[in-house]
């Protein structure tokens, strides 16, 4: 592992991570591996190996344009669900060939933007394929007229136990489109001559522990290629999305991008590409949230260790009741107790986790949550103020700031009257 203890201290690659903290005086903070990155696309691509397949990272799990870079340089595609994720794409240098553009709810400036680029378009709605459409035709007037790429993406009615706020494939979920709805969508493509539909998607959820369930959408999915393709359409891809869990309780259960791919094999019709949207399993657990204990406390019968980090840093404890595995990035002696692990936000939902046995702490000592590369910044607020922290990338024995920690000026700045818009 990337990250791993040596004479009691947390090192990240080759990096005491005590030093780099005592050395960035920059608390909280986000700290990735380079080495972690690159294992976890190479297990991907090492799964997909003699299947006609794409990887496309999501963006959402982690956007920092660093990370974006080595993950375009490693051959990722980019599976986005807004137009600044796009223009964040072609910052780090994606072909837009290689993107897909998802999301139930695509503003008509954001379809825009990825029809004039190329970007192939994932349809949610009837409104969204009306929305695309139109950007179509505009784009045709303006004398760029070139087919737009589409796929539908089908809610596929299947239960992946996952938590409700990260479910997306169930029949009353927000996203995509039910199999009795298809009718209706092929025949309005049939008449738009600048929609291409190229495949299928689908999208189940996320932290999926039972590969399971991607065998059914699998079958499911092969058998409505199959009876489109005999209404006359050329389908050439199926994206069966994303949601590979990854083992936040260190239990070594946790099914493996192998795993993944292996419960599909034989399933998929030998003439389509499959492409998969992993997003949490690439970046997950290459990075740790890094704080400061402030303090300990006790109320009662229950102890509490205080840190610096909260809520604002990373909210997946307070939102999903999620899982990380929380230790110490130096030895501690003090006697072992029970804890919740909270931060300095007003909220009593502000915690990292709760009931962890762990030696007293003293103050400043450095405290490390593991795994969480995905649906951390990227999540971050500045709720009560507290500001975004900063992030940093170890590669080998070298540590680059990959962003600055947010500043009050940036905030206090962004509030600042700038104009009178009404009355004119």
């Amino acid at each position: 592992m990337s990250f791993h203890i040596r004479d009691r201290y947390l090192y990240c690659e080759g990096i005491n991570v005590k030093d780099l903290q005592n050395a960035v005086q920059n608390s909280p903070f986000y700290l990735y591996s380079a080495a972690q990155l690159r294992a976890n696309v190479a297990a991907y691509a090492e799964a997909l190996a003699g299947l006609p397949a794409r990887i496309s990272y999501a963006v959402k799990a982690n956007g920092n344009l660093t990370l974006l870079r080595i993950l375009r340089n490693l051959g990722c595609g980019a599976t986005l669900v807004s137009g600044n994720e796009l223009r964040l794409a072609l910052l780090a240098g994606f072909d837009p060939a290689d993107m897909m553009f998802n999301g139930n709810g695509k503003r008509r400036d954001e379809v825009a933007l990825a029809v004039q680029h190329g970007v192939t378009v994932n349809i949610d709605s009837e409104f969204d394929l009306e929305h695309i459409a139109a950007a179509s035709h505009a784009a045709a007037a303006r004398g760029a007229a070139r087919p737009v790429d589409v796929l539908l993406r089908v809610n596929p009615d299947i239960r992946p136990d996952v938590h409700p706020y990260v479910a997306t494939g169930m029949r009353d979920s927000k996203f995509g489109i039910r199999a009795e709805q298809l009718p209706w969508f092929l025949d309005r493509l049939k008449g738009e001559p600048l929609l291409r539909l190229v495949g299928l998607h689908c999208h189940l959820g996320s932290t999926i522990k039972d590969v399971q369930v991607f065998h059914d959408a699998t079958i499911l999915m092969g058998d409505l290629t199959s009876s489109i393709r005999q209404q006359g359409f050329e389908l050439r891809y199926l994206n069966l999305g994303g949601g590979l869990g990854i083992d936040y309780e260190r239990t070594g259960e946790m099914p493996t991008p192998q795993a993944l791919l292996d419960a599909l094999r034989g399933q998929l019709p030998d003439d389509l590409t499959l492409i998969v949207e992993p997003g949490r399993s690439i970046v997950g657990n290459a990075g740790v949230l890094i704080c400061c204990v402030t303090g300990v406390k006790r109320n009662g019968d229950k102890h509490f260790i205080v840190t610096d980090g909260s809520m604002a840093a990373l909210i997946r404890p307070a939102l999903y009741s999620a899982y990380h595995q929380i230790g110490f990035v130096e030895p501690v002696n003090g006697e072992p107790r029970v804890f919740d692990i909270v931060g300095p936000v007003c909220e009593s939902a502000d915690f990292l986790g709760k009931a962890r046995m762990l030696p007293t702490p003293h103050e400043d000592t450095g405290l490390v949550v593991y795994d969480a590369g995905a649906y951390g910044y990227a999540m971050s607020s500045s709720y009560n103020l507290q500001l975004r922290p900063a992030e940093y990338l170890v590669d080998g024995d070298r540590v680059m700031q990959i962003r600055r920690a947010e500043t009050f000026e940036d905030v206090a700045l962004a509030q600042s009257p700038l104009s009178v818009i009404m009355p004119q």
